[in-house]
C-alpha cells in the first residue's frame, strides 16, 4: 500500500531527523523568495509541507497557513508567529475550497510514492486557491532511496542512516502532473536540483500559486 510505504519511509523518518533537518534549512530558494514577495499586502497564503516554517517569514506582509505531516516539524513551524501552523496530509488538507490568494509546497509532491497520489497531491493543492489570471537523467531510476546521516550526539558521535523515498521528477513530469490535476501552468523551470512550476486551477481570476518537486 503506497500509504504505508509513505508512513514507514517519508512520516516515519521525518519525525525521527525533524530537529536535525530544521537545522540545515534555514534560506528559501530564491524562486520561492521572489514568488513570495511578488504577492499582494493582505493576502493570506497556503505553505502545504512547510517543515520548519523557513518560508513564512519571507514577506511579512502576507499571513501564511502552513502545514506539515511532521508533529515534529510542525512544532518547529509554529514558532514564527504570527502564521499559524497545522498537521495536515497534502491529501486531505482541512482548508475550504478557494480560499487562499496564493499556496506554496516546496519539495513535499516528489514524497508521493506513485503517479496518481502525486497528481491528487497537486490537485489537493489547486482546490485550495482562489481563481487566477494569472534532476533526472534519462535512464536512471526515478524512484530512490535518499540517505540522510545523523550523528548521534552520544555513542562517540555515532552515524545512524535514514533512507527516504523520493521520486525524481523527469522534465515536463511536474506539468503534466498538474494538468492532469485541473491546473494550468504558468511558468516553470529548473533551480537547486529541483524542477519547479507556478500553476493556477482553471478556470482563471486574481491568484497564484507555486509547487516545487
Amino acid at each position: 500500500m503506497a500509504d504505508e510505504y509513505e508512513q514507514n519511509h517519508v512520516h516515519e523518518v521525518y519525525q525521527q531527523i525533524a530537529g536535525h533537518f530544521s537545522a540545515t534549512r534555514f534560506k528559501a530558494w530564491p524562486i520561492v523568495e521572489r514568488f513570495l514577495q511578488a504577492q499582494a499586502p493582505g493576502s493570506v497564503g497556503l505553505d502545504v509541507g512547510c517543515g520548519n516554517g523557513k518560508n513564512l517569514t519571507v514577506n511579512k506582509d502576507v499571513f501564511i497557513v502552513a502545514s506539515d505531516r511532521s508533529e515534529n516539524l510542525a512544532r518547529i513551524a509554529i514558532q514564527h508567529q504570527p502564521h499559524s501552523t497545522v498537521v495536515a496530509d497534502i491529501l486531505q488538507l482541512p482548508h475550504r475550497d478557494a480560499f487562499f490568494d496564493f499556496a506554496i509546497s516546496i519539495a513535499v509532491v516528489h514524497h508521493m510514492s506513485t503517479p496518481e497520489r502525486r497528481v491528487e497531491a497537486v490537485a489537493e493543492i489547486l482546490r485550495t486557491q482562489k481563481d487566477s489570471r494569472r534532476g533526472w537523467d534519462k535512464g536512471d531510476p526515478q524512484d530512490i532511496m535518499v540517505p540522510w546521516v545523523r550523528k548521534s550526539k552520544s555513542d562517540q558521535g555515532q552515524e545512524k542512516t535514514f533512507h527516504r523515498y523520493y521520486h525524481l521528477y523527469e522534465e515536463g513530469e511536474l506539468e503534466r502532473d498538474i494538468e492532469q490535476a485541473g491546473g494550468v501552468v504558468l511558468e516553470s523551470g529548473y533551480e537547486k536540483d529541483n524542477w519547479w512550476a507556478i500553476a493556477t486551477p482553471k478556470p482563471a481570476s486574481t491568484s497564484a500559486s507555486a509547487s516545487a518537486s
